[in-house]
């Protein structure tokens, strides 16, 4: 992995692993043995739900084939980088609940699971990289997702290349972002951000 601390300094004490997990674009040619993946799910497996629920479903893609489906859906710009990853992920959470109706935490819910997968992935040697950037509609069609299900990202998994696998205009942005500083996304007792 990139040397992350040149990018990035906690400035509380936490774990590495937070530090450690990162988005890169460039993805060797190498597949991601199944006996890895799973370990990756089972991390988002124990991730809390409401009621513990589970809302969450991932579509995955391994092969040639399914891969291909998702670069129907993905954007133009990220379909540049992502159509190296060896696996593709769609993740979607169930708006509903045959016990209570609408689930209002569905996307707070997966929201963890994806959490607890990237920071998986990251112990296992593995990078993800997290997209919005797609057609949900054209997804849902493809992938053939039941309309009670939002579809909240697709995510590319697999292991770190060199940014030269990537095109020129992508190597500035190949290294590890910074975060906010705590003090500016929390408030005590009343919400105060402007």
């Amino acid at each position: 992995m990139k040397n992350v601390k040149e990018h990035r300094t906690a400035a509380h004490d936490i774990d590495p692993i937070y530090l450690q997990r990162w988005s890169p674009r460039s993805f060797l040619d190498k597949e991601v043995p199944e006996s890895v993946l799973h370990s990756v799910f089972e991390a988002a497996r124990w991730a809390p739900s409401a009621a513990n629920m589970q809302p969450w479903h991932f579509v995955v893609a391994r092969n040639d084939k399914d891969r291909n489906k998702f670069l129907t859906f993905i954007n133009e710009n990220n379909v540049a980088w992502c159509k190296r990853a060896p696996v593709l992920l769609a993740i979607t959470s169930k708006m509903d609940s045959e016990r209570s109706g609408d689930n209002v935490t569905h996307a707070f819910d997966t929201g963890a699971a994806w959490g607890y997968l990237a920071l998986e992935a990251t112990r296992k040697g593995l990078v993800t990289h997290g997209m919005g950037g797609f057609d949900r509609e054209k997804a849902r069609e493809v992938l053939q997702i039941p309309d009670n299900y939002a579809i909240q990202a697709v995510v590319a998994i697999g292991y770190m290349g060199g940014k030269e696998l990537l095109d020129e205009k992508f190597h500035d942005r190949e290294k590890p972002s910074n975060r906010k500083e705590v003090g500016e996304f929390i408030s005590e007792g009343l919400f105060d951000k402007e």
